[in-house]
């Protein structure tokens, strides 16, 4: 078995990596953890306004903040599983609406499993879900995992 776990290092994104790491594995399953990094866009047209180095200090960060999420997520899935699965990290750029189901998609998933932010009413409208919009857009059968300890709109 395959499995696809995006996380992005929030509460509800460490909460699908203890998910994962807290059910009963296959021997030989295959385990990709991901997280995407979307950089802001400009909203002004004049990028002289903005300091220099002003959206490399945000890509930096943003790396960084990806790398400890798929650094922590790792360790969950080996410490509750040691040598049965074989786990792989990747950080990608772009859009995670985007990336993640072409990510599964490309790398043969048969299960992706995502966490949920809890968005509801006009923000959910205004903002979207990149886990509702991972269920739509998926070949393979996806699992949001929510977290109780996230207030909705966190």
């Amino acid at each position: 078995m395959r499995i696809l776990l995006a996380t992005d290092g929030s509460e509800c994104g460490r909460e699908a990596a203890r998910s994962l790491a807290n059910r009963p594995l296959r021997e030989r399953t295959e385990v990709k953890i991901v997280s995407v990094v979307e950089l802001p866009l400009s909203v002004v047209p004049e990028t002289w306004i903005l300091p220099d180095g002003y959206y490399d200090e945000i890509e930096r960060a943003s790396r960084e903040r990806a790398g400890k999420a798929v650094d922590e997520a790792k360790a969950m899935v080996l410490a509750a599983h040691g040598d049965n699965v074989a786990v792989e990290t990747e950080i990608i750029g772009g859009s995670p609406k985007v990336v993640i189901p072409e990510t599964a998609e490309a790398w043969g998933a048969d299960l992706i499993v995502v966490g949920s932010h809890g968005y509801r009413g006009l923000e959910r409208f205004l903002l979207g879900s990149v886990s509702m919009s991972v269920a739509q857009h998926a070949q393979c059968s996806v699992e949001i995992v929510r977290s109780a300890k996230v207030e909705p709109g966190e």
